[in-house]
């Protein structure tokens, strides 16, 4: 059983704005609603308003800017992503990442912001968005501006986004169009399953950045490396250092520190990098 609700269904982002502004934090977004619909269903959320945006053509595309940027707008769905050519050419690291989430199904419909927006510490496209260097761009009906992802999460499902603001889309920088990148998760069945842990890696202009899921309460930037002097043990050493992982159904905090070790001698050592 799903608690009654008020459903919405704007034309315009506008509209949005408009019903976030009348019922705040009574309300939540609904792009996918994979995670959302489930948190309902055990009562752990219980918004009394859904504001469905599926029905806004534009947050459905896949974009570039004038400056050649890559914009993920709020409603494009996982296979929306993998299925997109110049996404798995350019920027294979988000399509990889994309296709670890759920079943075929599940991903038809959970979005990529949705991913974002539900702050998971073990958030599949965190890592890659965190070594891209990319920004969620936030509406709050005065104005659009722009929050780094590494300054999103703020806790376990917890981020910055206020009630009567939401995330209008996430920007990829430019200049990491096909850079050289990876990614790697580990989990407990093929399939659709939570990450034991997961690790991302990118290279662009000798720096390189690694970043770390479900090992921490939200997912870890590491600070940057420089790829000239580049010294996986001190990565790893970094790495150690900079997540706090917890023992949990899905493997103890020995094994996701050991994973994490693997994966990231993997992917500096190019045996999973993708160009």
């Amino acid at each position: 059983m799903i608690n009654n609700f008020l459903y919405f269904r704007p034309e315009s982002e506008d509209e949005v704005i408009e019903r976030l502004k009348q019922y705040a934090a009574e309300s939540k977004i609904l792009a996918g609603g994979t995670d959302l619909l489930i948190y309902m269903k055990q009562y752990s959320l219980l918004p009394s308003v859904l504001i469905d945006i599926k029905g806004i053509k534009d947050l459905s595309k896949i974009d570039l800017d004038s400056d050649g940027n890559l914009i993920i707008n709020a409603a494009v769905t996982c296979n929306d992503l993998i299925e997109n050519n110049y996404i798995r050419k350019h920027y294979p690291v988000l399509a990889e990442a994309a296709h670890t989430i759920g079943s075929y199904q599940i991903r038809n419909r959970a979005t990529i912001v949705g991913n974002i927006c539900n702050a998971s510490p073990a958030a599949d496209m965190a890592g890659p968005l965190l070594v891209l260097d990319a920004a969620v761009v936030i509406h709050n009906g005065e104005s659009i501006y722009e929050v780094p992802i590494k300054n999103f999460f703020t806790g376990v499902k917890k981020t910055v986004l206020k009630p009567t603001e939401y995330v209008k889309a996430i920007k990829v920088p430019g200049k990491y169009k096909d850079k050289e990148s990876g990614y790697l998760k580990a989990s407990r069945i093929k399939g659709h399953d939570l990450g034991i842990c997961n690790v991302a890696v990118s290279k662009n202009n000798g720096t390189v950045k690694v970043a770390i899921g479900s090992c921490n309460i939200t997912p870890v930037l590491l600070p940057d490396f420089e790829s000239k002097q580049l010294d996986v043990k001190e990565v790893i050493d970094v790495a150690m250092k900079n997540i706090n992982p917890i023992d949990d159904v899905r493997g103890s905090k020995e094994y996701r520190r050991h994973l994490v070790k693997v994966f990231i001698q993997r992917l500096l050592t190019k045996e999973e990098i993708s160009h």
